[in-house]
């Protein structure tokens, strides 16, 4: 049996009359997208525009909550309280699970996005307050957590299913954390070289840095920005490339 893998995208997130990504494309390409649900990006007309688009490309669904940041795109770092925040978590998820099940879609899985998923991967404490949140409000979904990740370990903890993820356009530091976009060596440019990048990763099963260093790691799924400029042609090659390489794509729910 071939081996399987999930390639993810972050969709959903333009907003009234800004438009962001090309997500029909993505749609025919990946096997779960995590949608936007309006504190980062996205507003209900997207929500469900893209909920529908997922639905007829027959595309697992999952939330993608953020800190309440629509002017920062979620990518600025906040400190709110512990109760604040879990609540937040609730209301978006709350908002895409009523989205998905007024399309008949069922929401699968759960993943952070921007400045609360770095920070939750390495905080413990911040960590356990987003796994408290998904656990509250349903402990059937998948956590989908970057690889090495205080997330990771705070949601085995907690007996979630945990599907542990890489960049496919970003690089890591010898850490395990993402390189910070403001370093000119965050992102990883053009389609070959993010196959590339997610092809050493797979065949070691291991983060590797970009001074060399190797963190091993099982590998679930495979991230492509769908904000990005290069995310449909990034997507499409991934595809393709690990199709030829054995691989079996599947959604979240199928691993």
């Amino acid at each position: 049996m071939k081996p399987v893998i999930n390639l993810n995208a972050d969709l959903g997130e333009s907003f009234g009359a800004w438009d962001i990504g090309n997500d029909a494309a993505l749609l025919a390409l990946i096997g779960s997208a995590n949608l936007a649900c309006g504190f980062h990006a996205g507003d209900p007309l997207v929500m469900r525009r893209t909920l529908r688009l997922a639905r007829e490309a027959g595309v697992g669904i999952g939330a993608h909550p953020a800190f309440p940041d629509l002017q920062g795109f979620g990518r600025r770092p906040m400190s709110l309280p512990a109760d604040e925040l879990e609540a937040i978590l609730l209301y978006q998820m709350a908002a895409l699970a009523g989205m998905a099940r007024a399309e008949g879609l069922a929401m699968a899985h759960v993943k952070p996005h921007g400045a609360l998923s770095n920070m939750a991967c390495k905080d413990p404490a911040l960590a356990a307050t987003v796994v408290r949140a998904i656990q509250a409000f349903d402990p059937g979904l998948i956590l989908l957590a970057p690889a090495c990740s205080e997330l990771v370990h705070a949601g085995q903890a907690a007996g979630l299913r945990v599907v542990q993820e890489i960049f496919a356009d970003r690089a890591y530091l010898d850490d395990g954390n993402l390189v910070p976009r403001s370093r000119p060596d965050a992102m990883i440019h053009g389609a070959e070289a993010a196959l590339a990048h997610v092809t050493a990763m797979l065949a070691e099963q291991a983060l590797i840095s970009v001074n060399g260093v190797r963190l091993p790691t099982p590998i679930g799924s495979i991230c492509v920005h769908g904000d990005s400029p290069e995310a449909v042609a990034t997507a499409a090659l991934l595809r393709d490339g690990l199709t030829r390489q054995g691989y079996r794509l599947v959604s979240l729910e199928r691993l």
